[in-house]
């Protein structure tokens, strides 16, 4: 390994070292040690110390391509160190006013689409609901309407020509009364055998079988 060699990866390790000192306060902040249970903790400790693991040995492997040195412990610990001493009041200040203002950031989006995306188009279902159910209930009213209509002006024809039809049925003579009576007495007879047969089948379909 050449000096120059053993200088980056001197450097690079200081780094790695400062650089662990600011991931593990972030897993810490965002942690919540004591609102979290026991194994949660464990496990997510043991990601954590094997994630970084992997990335100061692959660190070490781009600049020395892996080799082991006593020193690289020392770096790591000398950059670990000063983190603690100069920057880690000024990282955590960066840090919490970084996560308030994405908290903030955040709830300013989220009620941004409240009130421009999510109100607008609740307000327009609701309007076109009741712009249905409006129409729907105008139709029904017409239709009633027209029904009793109808039904009054039926009434109205329907009154006379019965009389009408009572009139000469009257001036009909006797025998040609006695041939429409018998024709409908066995219309009607006919009628009542068909409706008789069709609910004898009925009943036969209905009947669960044995």
């Amino acid at each position: 390994m050449t000096l120059s060699t053993q200088f980056i990866t001197l450097l690079s390790m200081i780094g790695m070292g400062s650089l662990f000192g600011a991931m593990f306060d972030t897993y810490q902040r965002f942690l919540n040690r004591p609102k979290r249970k026991q194994w949660i903790v464990f496990f997510n400790d043991l990601l954590f110390w094997m994630i970084q693991a992997v990335i100061i040995f692959y660190t070490l492997f781009l600049v020395n391509n892996g080799e082991l040195r006593f020193y690289i412990f020392l770096a790591l610990i000398c950059g670990f160190a000063a983190y603690q001493s100069l920057f880690k009041g000024i990282y955590l200040h960066l840090l919490e006013v970084s996560i308030k203002t994405t908290i903030a950031v955040s709830r300013f989006i989220k009620k941004a689409f409240h009130l421009l995306i999510y109100k607008p188009i609740l307000g327009l279902i609701q309007l076109i609901i009741i712009i249905i159910i409006s129409i729907g209930r105008g139709l029904l009213t017409l239709v009633r309407f027209m029904g009793k209509v109808l039904l009054f002006i039926l009434k109205i024809i329907f009154v006379p020509l019965q009389k009408i039809m009572l009139i000469f049925w009257k001036l009909l003579p006797k025998s040609l009364k006695n041939s429409v009576e018998k024709l409908y007495n066995k219309t009607a007879g006919n009628f009542h055998k068909i409706r008789n047969y069709i609910s004898k089948m009925i009943n036969r379909w209905k009947k669960p079988k044995e």
